[in-house]
């Protein structure tokens, strides 16, 4: 039985974490593709905008509905059908010759990825008993920049010069991965042993407002808040780090080298803070998440030196993504079975809500002349409000999952 439960998990994991590479991919994929789609549509600067923001904006929807399909009708079955819709509206991008089509895909694409991250998280933390679920969740999620730096290094050959070869690999490869999740993939046991207790018990099924019960209330609140403001600073480095570079007086390329660093730090930092959710108390690993991302700020602010701008780099890599891998373990871990993908869909949306509006708000305070020092320092206080209430969620609610290490 024992062996069969291992089994179980370490499938689950890896399908989790080849979707979470295919994630990373479509991140990198709109920056990397973005001069190639300027020329090829007409863009000015304001559409390009808009295009970036059109697949952020498909999340929402996707993350909320996907979670919440997912405890109806179970995590795998959702699963495979966004990652269809993601795969078939990737593919897309390639065909479309309008900029209103252009946009319509890529929010429908969001929209497919967005339903999908949610039940990764809830798969990889249903596969594993509640002491591994940090663990578990960590190198799920750790694909997403491995994905990341995987496409930027494939953007510096000759096959990634053609920016319409970003969106055929990024359409192909969940395409690919498709027939492997319905042969593979498990059910989670979770959520099969709650649909029996549902329907022995002639219980209604849980709702959205089931997150604001008296159990659920404050820890939705809390989580919300985390996902919000950590969100923010995650997407304004992944969308703005190499024009950073560039504002300090350093070169395109070494822009585009100082974004690799920061991914390939940040598989390394996803994978050790989802094992030391597991092992230490959760107080303090979220001291030293946050502790970690403000001292690279502060790094990155400081640094003079190519050199130290890259070590820079590298830190707020290991901790910004580390950090959102963590939350999402955090969303896994504090949400009973019934509502769980319903939760971590609903605060995977409002983080999504950050992520707009994060890079938007980089932008107007390099637009007003603050500098990169100005948006360098503007995410200081994001992260300060975001530990704080962590460290709330830890000490005031205590489920059960989490006092054991609390």
């Amino acid at each position: 039985m024992q062996r069969s439960d291992n089994k179980h998990a370490v499938i689950t994991v890896a399908i989790c974490f080849l979707i979470a590479v295919i994630e990373g991919l479509d991140i990198q994929a709109a920056g990397i593709a973005a001069a190639g789609i300027r020329e090829s549509f007409g863009l000015n600067s304001s559409q390009l905008g808009v295009f970036f923001s059109a697949g952020i904006l498909g999340l929402l929807p996707g993350a909320l509905v996907g979670g919440r399909l997912a405890d109806r009708i179970g995590r795998k079955k959702v699963l495979i059908l966004s990652t269809a819709i993601f795969a078939v509206f990737t593919l897309c991008t390639v065909w479309v010759n309008s900029f209103n089509s252009l946009l319509a895909v890529r929010f429908l694409a969001g929209a497919g990825l967005g339903a999908a991250m949610p039940i990764l998280i809830t798969l990889a933390s249903e596969a594993v008993t509640p002491q591994n679920r940090g663990r578990a969740v960590g190198l799920m999620y750790c694909g997403m920049p491995v994905g990341a730096a995987i496409l930027s290094l494939i953007a510096t050959t000759e096959f990634g010069s053609d920016w319409k070869n970003i969106f055929y690999l990024g359409g192909l490869l969940p395409i690919i991965v498709i027939p492997v999740m319905m042969w593979l993939l498990p059910e989670s046991k979770e959520f099969l042993k709650a649909q029996d207790k549902t329907t022995t018990q002639a219980q209604p099924q849980a709702s959205f407002k089931d997150l604001f019960n008296a159990e659920n209330r404050l820890r939705t609140i809390l989580i919300w808040v985390s996902y919000f403001f950590t969100l923010m600073v995650v997407y304004i480095m992944l969308s703005w780090l190499p024009s950073l570079f560039t504002e300090l007086g350093f070169s395109r390329q070494e822009g585009a080298t100082a974004q690799f660093y920061f991914m390939a730090s940040a598989t390394v930092g996803t994978v050790i803070l989802g094992v030391l959710t597991d092992r230490w108390k959760k107080a303090y690993v979220i001291l030293l998440m946050y502790g970690g991302i403000l001292a690279g700020l502060f790094a990155l602010n400081a640094a003079s030196a190519l050199t130290q701008m890259y070590l820079a780099s590298a830190l707020v890599g290991a901790f910004v993504i580390g950090c959102q891998g963590v939350l999402y373990a955090f969303g896994g871990i504090v949400y009973p079975t019934e509502v769980r993908a319903t939760g971590v869909g609903v605060a995977s949306a409002v983080g999504r809500v950050g992520a707009m509006l994060g890079p938007a708000i980089a932008g107007q305070l390099l637009a007003a002349g603050f500098g990169a020092a100005g948006v360098i320092s503007a995410a200081i206080p994001c992260i300060v409000i975001s530990a704080i209430f962590m460290l709330i969620l830890v000490k005031r609610m205590q489920p059960q999952a989490v006092a054991a290490k609390v």
